[in-house]
């Protein structure tokens, strides 16, 4: 039988808040959870209402880059003066508190995998590897070493027992639903975590922080990619592999093409271009064009007209699954329906999962989709269910429509 739903608290009520915290956890009062806290309201709240509600609470705040760095950044998170506020948040709510340094992980796992993909003329997202390494693998083992029943963090998604199977559900809140990132939390870590904000509204959450005393109420959400300042990627990108470096081919000069053929100028490189950029391209054929490919071995630029940004089907590779069916293969091996979200900002659209020629996973759009990136997440949903995530994977290659 499906299970009522939690409902969602429509106003800052603190015991109604505290009720929905005890359903999303789903385990006895006192049990001992550990709280992710980067600093910000979201996960203060979290760790707060998890006291509140009686729950033997640690909170842990990950330190993933220079603090020199963060403190000149404003909308940054997990160093500077986040992790000073976590530590201030803890004291106040009553909890203890230990910071990590995960410095030179976040460094391999993270940084230096998106200077390496853009290079590769992909387009990465840099937060989802974050949720993917550092924090639903290294901090869920910390947690368990630390003897907790559950982790506990401040995203914006569901977590709901469906029968035998745990699900992951879009947030209550879908303006602020953040599943799209978190498409490649396995089954066993879903199992394990626990999300509380899922049924409480963003202005709720500032509202509850303010009842619990917590001065971080007001604080402004983290924007941006937390360790690019200035949100320069470039930058950071020529400071890893400047240009010469054997893997600093995407600073090379080259070509931008026409998809025709034709050579329309040249480029700095490709890093500086993204799949279905307009502006700043510096060419003039008299009709609109937009980047439709990025080719680092050519080092060229592949533009064209709108219409051929249009991706009728994509390959995808570290497949993660969270269906009814046994494995990705086996639910494309059916030629299952999806919905298919290629942007965080963008609605998913319908799809079907397949098998190519050498029986490996693919996915066909019914109608195309727009600007799609190799390197991007693809994050599947339930067209039966659409707040259901039925899983996903990293972009490999798209194939055209045209």
């Amino acid at each position: 039988m499906t299970p009522c739903p939690v409902p969602v608290i429509e106003d800052a009520d603190m015991a109604a808040a505290i009720a929905a915290v005890r359903d999303s956890v789903g385990l006895p009062v006192g049990s001992r959870i550990v709280a992710a806290m980067s600093g910000g309201v979201d996960s203060t709240v979290v760790a707060a209402l998890l006291h509140q509600a009686g729950y033997e609470v640690i909170g842990v705040t990950l330190q993933l880059y220079d603090h020199g760095a963060a403190l000149k950044k404003s909308g940054a998170c997990c160093a500077g003066q986040d992790i000073h506020d976590a530590r201030v948040a803890a004291e106040k709510i009553g909890i203890p508190h230990y910071v990590l340094d995960y410095e030179s992980r976040f460094k391999d796992s993270v940084i230096e995998e998106f200077a390496d993909s853009y290079l590769r003329g992909e387009t990465p997202v840099p937060c989802i590897r974050c949720n993917q390494t550092v924090k639903f693998r290294d901090l869920l083992d910390v947690a368990r070493d630390l003897g907790a029943e559950a982790m506990a963090t401040g995203h914006y998604v569901e977590r709901e027992l469906r029968g035998n199977q745990v699900q992951m559900r879009r947030a209550a809140d879908k303006a602020r639903d953040q599943s799209y990132f978190l498409f490649a939390t396995t089954q066993e870590q879903l199992d394990y975590l626990r999300f509380p904000l899922a049924r409480i509204p963003k202005p709720q959450v500032r509202d509850l922080a303010r009842q619990l005393g917590l001065r971080i109420a007001h604080k402004p959400d983290s924007q941006d990619i937390c360790f690019v300042p200035e949100g320069k990627y470039t930058n950071l990108i020529d400071r890893l592999r400047p240009a010469g470096h054997a893997k600093g081919s995407g600073r090379d000069a080259g070509d931008i093409v026409h998809i025709d053929g034709r050579v329309l100028g040249q480029h700095d490189g490709i890093i500086s271009y993204t799949i279905g950029q307009r502006r700043g391209l510096n060419v003039a054929v008299g009709e609109p064009l937009f980047v439709v490919r990025l080719d680092p071995v050519k080092k060229q630029v592949i533009v064209g007209p709108r219409e051929a940004l249009l991706t009728g089907a994509l390959a995808l590779k570290e497949l993660n699954w969270l269906g009814d069916d046994d494995s990705f293969a086996a639910a494309a091996a059916k030629k299952t329906d999806v919905l298919a979200r290629v942007r965080s900002t963008r609605p998913p659209v319908p799809a079907q999962l397949d098998l190519d020629s050498a029986g490996q996973p693919i996915m066909r759009f019914m109608a195309g989709e727009e600007g799609v990136a190799p390197g991007q997440a693809c994050v599947l949903y339930d067209p039966e269910d659409t707040d259901r995530v039925l899983g996903g994977g990293f972009i490999a290659r798209t194939v055209a429509l045209i």
